[in-house]
């Protein structure tokens, strides 16, 4: 299956995520799982509450699992041998509007140079049946009181909605508890 996971920051999406392809690991013996981490290695940044944040997901991945952290979702999907976990797709649409630099752009323009690499992951996904993905639900709070901030929500939207009609399902993950749509 390939299942979308979406809510808010510390909703415990990453948690459900990871329990889905565990559980399957162990009950079926499939390949490992290969975690594709989407945004910049903690190492590159000079952010401790990053390293910090990065520390963590690492220590309650299981052991087997092979890490790959590359802002080439749809490489590293693609080339994965076995089950996919991405986490996080507000991670990549970040690394993305960086490296295309986008943030100053007219939103319409930034969102045409990022469905063209979405366009991409989703051929991908098109082609895979075990792929969970992990994303941000930003459109539910405050309005952002910065421009960068309205981009992002507005860009995430839309990719949050592209990724979901790629996906066999689409689970929302509120105070740890999680809603099949």
């Amino acid at each position: 299956m390939r299942v979308l996971v979406t809510g808010g920051v510390r909703s415990g999406k990453s948690r459900h995520a990871v329990r889905l392809l565990a559980e399957s690991e162990s009950t079926s013996g499939i390949d490992a799982v290969t975690f594709v981490a989407p945004g910049l290695p903690a190492d590159e940044l000079d952010d401790p509450d990053w390293a910090k944040r990065v520390a963590h997901h690492r220590a309650h991945r299981p052991a087997s699992w092979r890490t790959v952290e590359s802002p080439d979702v749809a490489t590293a999907v693609r080339e994965a041998p076995g089950p996919v976990l991405v986490d996080c797709l507000g991670t990549w649409l970040t690394t993305t509007v960086d490296d295309l630099g986008l943030w100053d752009a007219p939103v319409d323009e930034a969102r045409a140079a990022v469905d063209e690499r979405l366009d991409v992951l989703c051929a991908v996904l098109e082609d895979r049946t075990d792929v969970v993905l992990v994303t941000n639900e930003v459109g539910s709070g405050v309005v952002p009181q910065y421009r960068s901030g309205a981009v992002f929500r507005d860009l995430l939207g839309a990719l949050n909605q592209t990724v979901a009609e790629c996906c066999d399902e689409v689970h929302l993950v509120v105070c740890g508890r999680v809603l099949t749509l």
